[in-house]
């Protein structure tokens, strides 16, 4: 008898905690704030762009490394916000999403053994790609309500196995901006322990008024050892596009571009012009983004406060996290199946972000990248309680 489909390490990772979410929602027809995705486009400018591309017959084979265009831009992002000169002919990469760069940076750098220091919670894709590298994770968790930096905790972490640190800023699922401080203690124990960094910072323009994000890259000695991470799906309101990036030197974007050629090895052809344009928008253009992403965020954690549940305002990101204990919530991933029927609302656990489930044992995610109108139908429902 041949012996059972499937590769042992991803033996853990069975349907996401979205598709399930996402399945009640349906069922239920239940306000479905559990995936991070909005409801409305993106700028006007960015989607005629794409279908000029599609009418002007770039829907064939994009370049392997990224269509022309679109490597400038990113290039000229870097200089524009953060004062970074890359390459965009050899220290850029053009990916499908953030995703697949996260999983062929970690495959390019990460051989079976090596270790991964992360923080927990983490997104989800972080611990699959780690175990698909044969690699071991090492966790440091961050704590509701303020899910600071343990400096204790993360030193604990690190290792003479230790290959890389995965860090990401703006954090999902908390919604916090790493401060500079913390960035450079993850900093200071890279380089002691001689470990790449590299950073997911797809919600980069999504801070809110008093927050400040500092890209790894941009910090003293760290550009030669950073790969930088992101996409234009969070920004630009089009998750569906799976554009995304990563930049850093040269040799080690050479090993993830030998490791993504054989995982997708192009994608997003008449998006990745589009997404050209959109990156050379108007600082006015990226403002607006995050400024309307600011009041859903208070609209909804007001809506959530009013209804009784403890809440911890983030900085950043589309997301929220709420203690639902005063709902009679003992379990969050019970409270989130049972959610949907009971109040016609979806979240998320954020103990499936955990190695430690105890670590959140009550704690939901909401998306607030929704219209208003979506927002204020979710409160209500769970004000009905």
């Amino acid at each position: 008898m041949a012996r059972p489909p499937g590769k042992p390490s991803l033996g853990p990772f069975g349907t996401t905690i979205f598709a399930e979410m996402t399945a009640l929602a349906t069922e239920h027809g239940a306000v479905n704030l559990g995936q991070g995705f909005p409801d409305t486009d993106g700028p006007r400018e960015m989607l005629d762009a794409a279908k000029a591309a599609i009418d002007g017959g770039r829907n064939q084979y994009p370049p392997g490394p990224g269509v022309p265009e679109l490597l400038d831009a990113i290039a000229a992002h870097q200089q524009r916000f953060y004062g970074l000169t890359v390459d965009p002919r050899s220290e850029v990469l053009v990916t499908v999403g953030a995703t697949e760069a996260i999983a062929a940076t970690i495959l390019a750098l990460c051989e079976p053994g090596d270790e991964v220091v992360t923080f927990e919670p983490y997104y989800d894709s972080y611990a699959a790609s780690i175990a698909l590298a044969g690699a071991v994770r090492r966790t440091s968790i961050l704590r509701f309500p303020d899910f600071a930096v343990d400096e204790a905790s993360l030193r604990a972490a690190f290792s003479p196995r230790t290959r890389l640190v995965l860090l990401n800023t703006p954090h999902n699922p908390t919604g916090k901006v790493f401060s500079r401080d913390e960035l450079e203690l993850v900093c200071a124990l890279a380089q002691e322990f001689d470990a790449w960094v590299v950073t997911d910072e797809v919600y980069e323009h999504l801070v809110f008024s008093g927050a400040e994000h500092v890209p790894v890259a941009t910090l003293p000695g760290m550009a030669s050892r950073t790969l930088s991470i992101s996409s234009a799906g969070k920004t630009f309101s089009a998750t569906g596009w799976k554009v995304g990036w990563v930049s850093g030197p040269a040799e080690a974007v050479s090993a993830v571009r030998a490791v993504k050629q054989f995982l997708t090895f192009v994608g997003s052809g008449p998006f990745q012009p589009a997404v050209a344009v959109a990156l050379g928008l108007a600082d006015e253009v990226y403002a607006g983004l995050s400024a309307s992403l600011e009041a859903k965020r208070d609209l909804l954690v007001a809506g959530l406060r009013s209804a009784g549940l403890e809440v911890s305002v983030p900085q950043g990101t589309y997301f929220v996290i709420a203690d639902a204990a005063p709902l009679g919530a003992v379990d969050a991933l019970e409270f989130c199946r049972e959610l949907p029927a009971r109040l016609g609302v979806v979240g998320v656990p954020v103990s499936v972000f955990h190695d430690d489930a105890d670590a959140a044992r009550t704690l939901v995610r909401f998306a607030f990248c929704k219209r208003d109108e979506v927002l204020q139908q979710a409160v209500d429902r769970l004000r009905s309680r």
